[in-house]
């Protein structure tokens, strides 16, 4: 019951004078008006102005990974700088600008405040606080030393991120200029061809075979185009239902993106990184490698390492090396295994782990910057083959007319 009195809370702004007569103005969560007017008049302040403060103020009602990190960071701040861990999520809590993380952490400390461990509290919230979060929080609390490992996660969460942004804008920027690009073509077919089209009609003499088949093209686009936009449609919803529920398909699409030019070296590069980054984290916490290799397999991003790393994880489990594991996936370049290799022949896996997911992010960045680059000029290319030929299409007759008179 507590916890869903305190995700009912709302924030309200209020103006009033404290003892002195000065006046004075700020922000409380509660319930409702009444509660504010009683927690202000304890504190010795009489209320002239209450008002619910509106969605308006709140920026969104969405809960990412990035406000995941941040409130990693925070509370690690907090924790280190001595802190109780109930007062650490009350200041989060209430200065947090997102309503729903608001709520989320206000949740989460109605349970510690209940007697729950911070891991148990998280745990409740599996669709924000995953497997991997809440195993390296609860090694935090056995060992002593949560601000750390809060740390820890923050920082994970942080490049983990930057990796995925740094992906999807190397496959968004080409993508969006290309549907710019139909969009035009598909404007120019159904509004610009026809004005020629009725043009040509007076002519009285045979049309260029690329004009005629542009025309033909716009005659089909303005007849057939709502059937075509129709089975697009369902071809797209299709897609994406089978991708979000379908396993083998997710799989069938995962692999053929590793094997697909250009974007497949960058995926696979990323997905080691993000491999190397959440086993050198989940074992410099203290988590045995067995149990830390499950939390490994579903950070990959991709399901044919996360296959790859639950196979590693049942052979580590009856006594196989993890550089003899990851040379049976064949999924690992040599330099990686040996790098892994020598980590656990020194008994430093956690730090060559990091040396290896610095090098793979860094190499992902390198190589998303190169693809931009490389991308532009082609993009330009299909812009111009696009609309240009169109537009060509269209004044082929005109230069034909006049080279004849």
């Amino acid at each position: 019951m507590a916890n869903s009195a305190v995700i009912g809370n709302v924030p309200f702004l209020w103006e009033g004078t404290d003892r002195k007569g000065n006046k004075i103005k700020g922000k409380s969560m509660a319930s409702n008006e009444a509660q504010v007017r009683a927690d202000l008049r304890r504190q010795g302040v009489v209320p002239s102005r209450i008002k619910k403060q509106g969605r308006g103020f709140k920026r969104g009602g969405t809960i990412g990974t990035a406000d995941i990190a941040i409130f990693s960071r925070q509370l690690a701040t907090m924790l280190a700088a001595g802190i109780p861990l109930v007062q650490a999520f009350e200041i989060v809590g209430h200065g947090h600008e997102n309503a729903a993380m608001q709520k989320l952490i206000l949740a989460v400390k109605s349970d510690v405040e209940g007697g729950s461990a911070l891991a148990e509290a998280l745990s409740r919230h599996p669709l924000y606080f995953d497997d991997l979060f809440v195993n390296l929080v609860s090694a935090g609390e056995q060992a002593g030393a949560l601000e750390t490992l809060l740390d820890k996660i923050a920082t994970y969460k942080e490049k983990t991120e930057a990796i995925k942004k740094k992906i999807k804008k190397a496959i968004t920027y080409p993508a969006a200029v290309l549907v710019v690009a139909m969009v035009v073509s598909i404007i120019l077919l159904i509004f610009v061809i026809p004005a020629f089209e009725d043009l040509f009609k007076g002519f009285g003499a045979d049309l260029p075979a690329f004009t005629r088949m542009v025309i033909d093209l716009s005659v089909f686009v303005r007849t057939q185009g709502w059937l075509l936009a129709i089975m697009a449609g369902a071809v797209v919803a299709s897609f994406f239902y089978f991708k979000k529920r379908s396993r083998a398909m997710r799989h069938f699409l995962d692999r053929l993106a590793l094997r697909f030019p250009i974007i497949g070296p960058i995926l696979q590069k990323a997905s080691i990184a993000r491999y190397a980054r959440t086993l050198s984290t989940m074992f410099s916490a203290g988590v045995p490698l067995v149990e830390a290799l499950e939390s490994v397999a579903g950070a990959t991003g991709n399901i044919v390492y996360e296959i790859g790393v639950l196979k590693m994880k049942d052979e580590v489990s009856t006594g196989q090396r993890l550089q003899q594991a990851m040379e049976n996936t064949d999924l690992f370049p040599n330099m990686v295994i040996q790098m892994i290799a020598v980590g656990e022949e020194s008994g430093s896996l956690d730090e060559m782990s990091a040396k290896v997911a610095d090098f793979y992010e860094e190499d992902v960045d390198n190589a998303v910057d190169n693809l931009s680059s490389l991308l532009e000029p082609l993009i330009m290319a299909i812009l111009g083959i696009l609309v240009g030929g169109l537009v060509v299409a269209m004044y082929l007759p005109i230069f034909k007319m006049g080279s004849v008179i």
